[in-house]
């Protein structure tokens, strides 16, 4: 089987690889192609890989290209996690969105409608050259935004595009423990967007135990969300958010923190991979190693401003193992190629759903495009949407909020309307104001050349 892996010189490829090297099953991926646009960092990923597969004699096969068409063309799956504009550009993100008083996160408020500007319409133009050079793979998308980035590309390559995120796998698998329940045969109702869902359920042996989390104060503090968003909240909205909503309910402490802290999250790690990346440019540098050593550090600062904020305190050692997107990434694979059901936390259309769903769609609230991410049953014939907890209140007013946002950066990315841009920033709930709006897409287009295309109105 044959993977391609666009964004092939980012730092987080060699979890896909190690996860790829566990697998010894028939049908795996015996050939891995890695594509980017940098040599430089490519030829770096490639040796940590090298030392990955040492020991290994069956070792999947591993290539590099700069060519787009030749790393796509004859692949059955593709990889999607490019990053446009690199990390300096998320740097910039955050910071001409910290200038107007708003959050600059990746993915939330106004850095990450900036990132998806950007972004789609690379992704569109990747989908269009997956259906004309390999139209029977199937993409598998973690390219951020991953929601919006793959609505934009379901436009072009239908239900052969799925996208992954390791936010929920990680959460479930908290709560699950701190309840004695199995996380890996643990039930999740679990539902949203990406980094905007919560855990409204949590099956074990049939029974919903959620409940039992909520009234228990030394169970509720014991994990990274319950010490992240308080034991009282979590209370009184009975759930448990996606970490990612800390931006949601906590905002105003979260972007003081990142107005006052050293550097942004954005800059940090430009400055970290920086360092590593030049060190790869040393021959005697032990490849794994120095990625080792940088990963450790990546993973140990994640979302540090918030846990400041909110005296979440440090990372526990049960937060910082892997078992994150490349082991959703590699079920998917396996599911679909192997035709070997899986269950997994997914993002594809509300429509997405078995034949004879009652309305045709998983949440009334949205239509049947709308990319949103819920538990699916995989196998040969891809993803279906399992039957989830429709929205409380709060919870549709910010799904709906949020997609409202998402279809004025396609509609923006799509006409190159500038009006729509605008429309995006001010809809967004971490954004307060027009006015802002419209200066925060007049910083942006001044730092991204590439926005440059933003000018009907």
């Amino acid at each position: 089987m044959r993977l391609t892996i666009l964004g092939g010189g980012g730092f987080r490829v060699p979890l896909v690889y190690g996860a790829l090297l566990r697998d010894h099953a028939a049908g795996r991926v015996t050939h891995l192609t890695l594509h980017d646009l940098d040599p430089a960092r490519l030829a770096a990923v490639a040796r940590v890989l090298a030392d990955q597969a040492a020991d290994v004699p069956d070792a999947p096969e591993v290539r590099t290209t700069t060519d787009l068409d030749d790393a796509v063309r004859g692949a059955d799956f593709v990889f999607s996690a490019i990053r446009v504009g690199g990390l300096a550009g998320r740097a910039a993100d955050e910071r001409v969105a910290l200038a107007e008083g708003v959050l600059g996160q990746e993915t939330v408020g106004a850095g990450g409608i900036a990132y998806g500007l950007r972004t789609v319409p690379v992704a569109v133009d990747i989908a269009r050259r997956v259906a004309r050079l390999a139209p029977e793979a199937w993409v598998i998308n973690f390219t951020n935004p991953a929601g919006l980035v793959t609505e934009a590309m379901a436009a072009h390559l239908g239900g052969r595009v799925v996208g992954i995120c390791d936010s929920p796998v990680g959460l479930g698998r908290r709560v699950a423990r701190v309840l004695g329940a199995d996380p890996l045969s643990a039930r999740l109702d679990y539902v949203g967007l990406n980094h905007l869902g919560w855990l409204r359920g949590l099956y074990a042996d049939g029974q919903d135990v959620l409940p039992r989390l909520f009234d228990d104060e030394a169970l509720l503090t014991s994990f990274e969300e319950g010490r992240l968003f308080g034991a009282e909240w979590l209370r009184s909205i009975r759930s448990v958010p996606n970490e990612y909503l800390h931006y949601y309910y906590f905002n105003r402490e979260t972007v003081a923190a990142y107005q006052q802290a050293g550097q942004t999250r954005g800059a940090f790690l430009h400055e970290q991979q920086a360092r590593f990346y030049d060190e790869m440019t040393h021959p005697a540098t032990p490849a794994l190693t120095a990625w080792d050593r940088t990963r450790a550090e990546r993973e140990a600062t994640y979302m540090a401003e918030n846990r400041e904020a909110a005296g979440a305190g440090e990372r526990e050692a049960d937060d910082l193992e892997s078992g994150g997107y490349e082991n959703v990434a590699l079920a998917l694979m396996r599911a679909i190629a192997r035709d070997e059901s899986a269950t997994l936390i997914l993002n594809v259309p509300n429509g997405n759903v078995p034949d004879g769903t009652a309305g045709g769609r998983t949440l009334s609230v949205l239509d049947a495009a709308a990319v949103i991410e819920v538990p699916c049953e995989v196998d040969a014939n891809g993803p279906r949407a399992l039957p989830v907890s429709q929205l409380t209140g709060h919870e549709a007013a910010l799904v709906s909020a949020v997609k409202a946002v998402e279809r004025s950066v396609l509609e923006a990315a799509e006409s190159g309307s500038a009006r729509a841009a605008v429309r995006a920033f001010a809809l967004h709930p971490l954004v307060d104001s027009v006015n802002v709006a419209g200066r925060l897409l007049d910083g942006y287009r001044d730092v991204h050349p590439g926005l440059g295309y933003l000018t009907k109105r």
